[in-house]
């Protein structure tokens, strides 16, 4: 696989601290996104009242299942994981033995790194971050994307736009400091995300506006 983000990853992940390891596995979670979820909803049923919520929390089930689905094609796992079965995933940067300088196998790498085995290691990963094996596509990335186009479209305020960019921007990241996730990861999934958020909206638009002109 390709290896020309390598060292835009190794410029962007750290070792930050316990502070900061809490921090990034909060962040890369799902609890502390559910306020986040909520406000969405209720800014949409401020625009359009409760039939806009249930249409528009159907399609978002949907977009955020689909970026997920589609997302593990590219990992051999998940629902459509056989779609691809000569596609060479690609190992995530906590397995990646050419970042350490080893000469090892990245499941080799992967045992050592599950059993919190302490050495110099190149790229900073908090224990309770070790797991999965590959990366391509960013699932994280692919869900918040599409989330942030779906209900940034739908919601239409320049201050929530921003907020928007803002938690995807910060998730991203921390799959980045977490060490699960190559720059290009990332874009992969940013385009997923894109593609069905907005695929979404189109159907949220047209159902919409079918309703307003009865």
């Amino acid at each position: 696989m390709y290896d020309f983000d390598h060292q835009l990853f190794l410029s962007l992940n750290f070792d930050g601290g316990p502070v900061v390891d809490r921090l990034m596995l909060t962040v890369s979670g799902t609890a502390m996104w559910l306020p986040l979820y909520a406000l969405i909803l209720w800014l949409v049923w401020r625009r359009g009242g409760w039939r806009n919520v249930i249409v528009f929390t159907v399609l978002m089930i949907a977009a955020l299942a689909l970026s997920d689905m589609v997302s593990g094609i590219f990992k051999g796992n998940g629902v459509l994981g056989d779609l691809l079965p000569g596609f060479e995933p690609r190992w995530r940067p906590m397995f990646t033995p050419s970042l350490e300088g080893l000469d090892i196998a990245p499941d080799s790498l992967r045992a050592l790194r599950m059993t919190g085995t302490p050495g110099n290691w190149t790229v900073h990963v908090p224990v309770e971050a070790v797991s999965g094996r590959f990366g391509t596509v960013s699932a994280h990335a692919a869900t918040i994307v599409a989330l942030a186009v779906l209900s940034a479209s739908a919601i239409r305020r320049r201050w929530f736009t921003a907020l928007m960019i803002f938690c995807t921007l910060l998730i991203c990241y921390s799959r980045i400091y977490l060490g699960k996730h190559f720059p290009m990861d990332l874009v992969w999934g940013t385009l997923v995300g894109a593609i069905l958020g907005w695929a979404a909206y189109q159907a949220y638009r047209k159902l919409t506006q079918k309703k307003e002109l009865q």
